[in-house]
């Protein structure tokens, strides 16, 4: 197996990592107290292809390989895990755009996301679901012309400042589940459509809330995929994301690591370096080495894809572990750095507050260790 990047991934990983340390690392805990996403700063990383870089020059984007575009959101998530965020929204919801949008919908669209000129969110989790995503309640009924919608979106990211959302709603029976759900791209200022933000933990610039639609009116030409097929079809595009989330997680961890080994260094007690300790450097030895093994996993999802070979156990993998090793890892970094970790002073408790949430959005480590195990199970019958 070879591990070289080719040149031009060499280039776009080192024009990411420069545009990431210059332009976007310094306003990281700024944009968090903002409690929004920089849209100018948005437009500049759409110029450069940083978003959706995988989609067709057709649609603005650069026609990399999906283990490129893993290695585009590992370069901008060290700097600010929530700016890169948009980067896995672009990625997961052009690909839907792509494959069950009309020409037209596509069209409009995907250069716009692209260019950093619109967001793209995902509407699917439900106040009574939660892991239960196949147990819709909003509502999508038949009228002339489209589809009226009514019902709550919950826990949705970017939930006030995404432009378009992908909404997953019921036009089956009741007790059709995943059978019964299709899948319909909503412009946010429609009437009858509003959100409301939640206060949580991190992953403040992004923001999650709910939607709520009241006989928001959907034409017939934004239904994406087939009228009742939405939950088998567009959710294919997932084991993609899982990938990135893995490496976007990863990346705090990554550039964590890369701050405490230089404290360590610098950082004098009873008369030397804090690093002559085995106490102090051993758990960092430990996480660079975990860090190195979670990375490959996902390098190694995003190549199966890339190479149309099936991935969903590995994506399932990078969605449970690399979270919840990347809270670890940053934890251990606070620890290191002492009582100024737990301040402000440094970004680690807001690195810390944003990483845990994908332990539970996208996917709960319990259902993706479920997807495993029914994979596994499925390979010895």
């Amino acid at each position: 197996m070879n591990f070289e990047l080719s040149p031009d991934q060499k280039a776009m990983i080192a024009a990411a990592e420069q545009f990431a340390m210059d332009k976007i690392a310094p306003g990281y805990q700024a944009r968090e107290k903002a409690a929004g996403l920089d849209r100018v700063l948005l437009k500049e990383m759409g110029q450069l292809g940083f978003i959706a870089p995988e989609q067709s020059e057709a649609f603005g984007g650069s026609e990399v390989s999906y283990l490129t575009s893993g290695l585009i959101m590992e370069a901008l998530s060290g700097a600010d895990f929530n700016m890169a965020y948009v980067q896995l929204l672009g990625s997961l919801n052009t690909q839907i755009l792509v494959r069950y949008a009309s020409t037209a919908l596509a069209e409009k669209w995907i250069p716009k996301i692209c260019r950093g000129e619109a967001v793209l969110g995902v509407a699917l989790t439900e106040p009574g679901g939660g892991s239960d995503a196949a147990n819709l309640q909003l509502r999508a009924t038949k009228v002339e012309g489209g589809y009226i919608l009514n019902g709550e979106k919950a826990s949705i990211s970017a939930v006030d400042q995404a432009d378009i959302m992908i909404v997953f709603a019921r036009t089956g029976e009741k007790d059709s589940r995943a059978k019964g759900v299709s899948a319909f791209l909503v412009e946010m200022n429609s009437k009858g459509v509003t959100s409301a933000r939640y206060e949580g933990m991190g992953q403040h610039a992004v923001g999650h809330g709910s939607i709520f639609f009241e006989d928001a009116f959907v034409p017939d030409a934004h239904r994406l995929g087939d009228e009742n097929k939405a939950f088998t079809q567009v959710m294919e595009g997932f084991d993609f994301s899982r990938a990135l989330i893995g490496l976007q997680c990863l990346a705090v961890a990554r550039q964590s690591l890369k701050e405490s080994w230089k404290y360590a260094s610098e950082r004098e007690a009873f008369g030397a370096p804090i690093s002559v300790n085995q106490g102090v450097t051993f758990p960092l030895a430990e996480a660079e080495t975990m860090l190195e093994a979670a990375r490959l996993l996902c390098y190694k999802t995003l190549w199966l894809k890339d190479n149309n070979q099936p991935h969903t156990t590995e994506a399932a993998m990078c969605k449970w572990w690399p979270p919840k090793l990347a809270f670890e890892i940053v934890h251990q970094c606070l620890l290191t750095h002492g009582f100024g970790g737990y301040t402000s002073d440094y970004p680690f408790e807001q690195r810390l507050r944003d990483v845990l949430g994908l332990q539970i959005g996208d996917g709960t480590a319990n259902i993706m260790k479920m997807i495993i195990a029914r994979q596994k199970l499925g390979e010895v019958q």
